[in-house]
């Protein structure tokens, strides 16, 4: 599992060093987020990746085991995180200079439906939902499973916010499309 640990820590830190590199090639905003609900929804985030990655929460409850260890579990969980992560890249290719860490909205900006945002309204969610689910069954241990629980609820608070954003900005549309692009999950 050692060896696992180490290509789980490398993808999500190269997501992060992608996500930070092109944060500045993002567009100016015209709306704003409160400061403070920033902070909690990052903060959410780092206690998020300490509890999937550090081996020192290996304690009481959070250090059981809720699946075997065993070689295909941990190579199923890497092949899922590397999915989730890959899915997350691809929705932000197609934002381009709408992506924001922020609930906001951009200069000039328009509603995305290419790429995986024609099958998903948060792909980049769904992706990093994914890639945490894949580096819990890697971990195999409860605490990430509360990783999940955790991050999950954060993105399904945010999620919701965008929605209002977007469906004030763009109205029909934006109901049209949530008719046919799944909210965390694609409809068929």
């Amino acid at each position: 599992m050692m060896e696992e640990t180490h290509v789980l820590k490398l993808m999500w830190g190269a997501l992060g060093i992608y996500w930070l590199w092109n944060a500045p090639r993002s567009g100016s905003s015209v709306t704003r987020e409160a400061g403070w609900w920033r902070v909690v929804r990052l903060s959410i985030l780092a206690f998020t990746f300490v509890l999937l990655l550090s081996p020192w929460l290996r304690i009481g409850v959070l250090g059981g085991r809720f699946v075997p260890d065993t070689n295909v579990g941990r190579v199923v969980g890497v092949a899922l995180t590397a999915s989730g992560i890959g899915l997350c890249v691809w929705a932000r290719v197609h934002l381009g200079r709408y992506w924001s860490d922020k609930v906001v909205l951009k200069v000039g900006h328009r509603l995305i439906r290419s790429g995986p945002y024609r099958f998903l309204r948060h792909p980049i969610y769904s992706g990093v939902l994914l890639g945490i689910f894949g580096t819990a069954l890697t971990v195999g241990e409860w605490r990430g499973i509360l990783a999940l629980a955790l991050m999950s609820a954060n993105y399904f608070v945010k999620a919701r916010r965008e929605e209002r954003v977007l469906a004030g900005q763009f109205g029909e549309e934006f109901v049209e499309y949530t008719r046919r692009a799944g909210f965390l999950v694609p409809r068929w």
